[in-house]
C-alpha cells in the first residue's frame, strides 16, 4: 500500500530520558503531517507499543537500560522506519548509516530533524518501511572494538537476555542460528557471520562454516578422520571442525 505524502506519519518516540522526549514532541508538533501516537521510556514498553499501535516511524534512542535500541529492533518482526537518536561516536554511526533511515546526534536541532523526516517521507513513498535485519545492523554498529556482552532472544512470549559467558556454541540453521546454553537452545533470526562479528575473537572461534564455539566450553579436540576433527564440549556435545577452523583453533590455543 502506498503512503501518500499528504498522509500523516504515525510516530512513536522511544527514549529513557524525559527531556529528549519533550524536545522531540515540540519539534514534531511543528510538522503538520506527523502525529505522535505514543511515547516509551524503555525498550520493553516500546515492543508492546509497536505491536499494538503499528507506527510508521520510530524515533529510537540507542543507549537505554534493560534493552538498548538495537535489541528492541532485533525483537520486532517487521520494524517500522527508524530514526536513531543517539550520542554514539561517529565511527559507529558511519557503520550503520546506510541501514537506518537516518540518525540524529544528540543534541540536535529542529532543522536537522526536518531533514531526517524528509528521508522518512521518501522511504515511505517508496514503500520501504522496514529496516534490514537488526542483528546485521547491530553487528555493523558495534564495529571491531566493541564485543557483545549479551544476546537477546524472543522465546515465545518471553524475552531472554543471554550473557555471552553462558553461550557454549552457536549453530547455523538456514536463516536462523541456534544459541546453545547449558540449559537449552534458543533460535534467533540472524546469520552466523554477523554473530561472529560481535563476539570476542579471543573467546569464540568459528570452527566450521556452520558453528562457533566458546573456547572455555571445550573439553578436548579429537581427530575424526585423517583431515577432520571434532570439538568435544564439557557437556559431551560434539561439533565438527573444518580444516580452516582447526587452524584457527590451534593458533588461539597455542597463544593461551
Amino acid at each position: 500500500m502506498n503512503h501518500p505524502a499528504s498522509q500523516r506519519i504515525r510516530c512513536l518516540i522511544v527514549d529513557d530520558e524525559e527531556l529528549p522526549r519533550q524536545l522531540l514532541r515540540e519539534f514534531l508538533a511543528a510538522c503538520p503531517d506527523v502525529e505522535v501516537i505514543g511515547e516509551c521510556a524503555n525498550g520493553f514498553d516500546a515492543l508492546k507499543a509497536v505491536s499494538e499501535l503499528k507506527p510508521d516511524l520510530m524515533m529510537l534512542d540507542v543507549q537505554m537500560p534493560k534493552l538498548d535500541g538495537f535489541e528492541v529492533l532485533e525483537l520486532i518482526e517487521s520494524p517500522p522506519a527508524v530514526i536513531f537518536t543517539t550520542a554514539w561516536d561517529q565511527y559507529a554511526l558511519r557503520a550503520f548509516d546506510a541501514h537506518a533511515v537516518d540518525y540524529l546526534m544528540k543534541p540536535f536541532g529542529e532543522e536537522r530533524l526536518k531533514l531526517a523526516l524528509d528521508r522518512v517521507r521518501e522511504r515511505l513513498s517508496r514503500q520501504q518501511t522496514g529496516t534490514p535485519p537488526a542483528a546485521e545492523l547491530r553487528a555493523a554498529a558495534h564495529g571491531q572494538d566493541r564485543q557483545l556482552e549479551r544476546l537477546v532472544v524472543r522465546d515465545g512470549a518471553a524475552i531472554t537476555l543471554i550473557p555471552v559467558d553462558r553461550l557454549l556454541c552457536a549453530e547455523a540453521q538456514d536463516d536462523y542460528i541456534a544459541l546453545h546454553t547449558a540449559e537449552k537452545a534458543y533460535l534467533k533470526k540472524q546469520t552466523i557471520a554477523s554473530l561472529e562479528q560481535v563476539l570476542d575473537p579471543q573467546r569464540f572461534v568459528r570452527v566450521h562454516r556452520g558453528w562457533i564455539v566458546n573456547l572455555s566450553a571445550m573439553a578436548r579436540l579429537e581427530p575424526l578422520t585423517r583431515d577432520s576433527f571434532v570439538a568435544v564440549l564439557q557437556n559431551g556435545k560434539q561439533i565438527p571442525v573444518s580444516r580452516s577452523g582447526h587452524a584457527r583453533l590451534m593458533q588461539l590455543l597455542e597463544g593461551i
